[in-house]
């Protein structure tokens, strides 16, 4: 079995290689422990997250792949009243959230991190805590054979169906139409997952004000049109 700094190590250098400055990886040793959501060692559906903060917050919310951590950042900050949890397998992402929460003195303190895989998060979800989840530009695998690692496959959707409390929403925004369109197509497999449009600039208006991604502002730029899916769960 690997040790914990082995798995660590592991993590660091999944998927997109960045080399990262001391000081940020002094950071992912030191600031990360403090924050990351225990993950490792939990049953399955065993983790209440509003066991994560004392007092517990109001709601818990949820984003997977934050990237940089700006929309993370911005929500934290915009409701303070909710936990945020987010989740993010590429170390450089993480490094440079823990890089802005050091250098602000006044740093939110309602930020749980899971550094790895989000079907290890879900996993070990309790049903029906989480009253967001947020999908911000998710990597679209576009060849075929890697469609099976698309955070919306399937499996994944009926994860996070089961993990959204009853009138809980499920939000995603991509650049990529033929990646919205399966998307919808997977999600129709979800007896409790319903999708609310009901005219075409309800897809094509975020749900909410927010501030633009780094990947966002560069599709703007690029004049490639962004896609909101915005889901409720029907539960009773």
């Amino acid at each position: 079995m690997k040790r914990q700094g082995e798995r660590d190590g592991a993590r660091l250098h999944l998927g997109r290689r960045r080399r990262l400055s001391a000081r940020r990886q002094g950071l992912l040793a030191t600031d990360l422990p403090d924050l990351r959501v225990p993950v490792e060692g939990a049953t399955p559906t065993s983790l209440n997250p509003f066991s994560l903060q004392t007092p517990p917050p109001r709601e818990v919310w949820l984003e997977l792949g934050f990237g940089g951590g700006e929309h993370l950042l911005y929500q934290a900050r915009r409701h303070p009243e909710c936990l945020h949890i987010g989740c993010e397998p590429y170390a450089a992402g993480t490094a440079r959230l823990l890089s802005n929460l050091a250098a602000d003195d006044d740093a939110p303190a309602n930020l749980r991190l899971h550094d790895g895989d989000a079907a290890d998060l879900l996993r070990v979800l309790e049903d029906c805590r989480i009253a967001r989840i947020h999908l911000l530009f998710p990597d679209p695998w576009p060849k075929r054979r890697h469609h099976k690692r698309r955070i919306t496959r399937p499996a994944m959707l009926a994860e996070m169906e089961r993990v959204l409390t009853p009138g809980g929403i499920l939000y995603m925004a991509t650049d990529s139409p033929a990646y919205a369109g399966w998307t919808l197509a997977q999600a129709r497999r979800c007896r409790q997952l319903a999708w609310q449009a009901n005219h075409p600039r309800d897809w094509r208006t975020p749900p909410q004000s927010r501030p633009p991604t780094r990947y966002e502002a560069k599709a703007l730029a690029a004049n490639r049109e962004i896609i909101h899916l915005l889901f409720r769960s029907e539960k009773s």
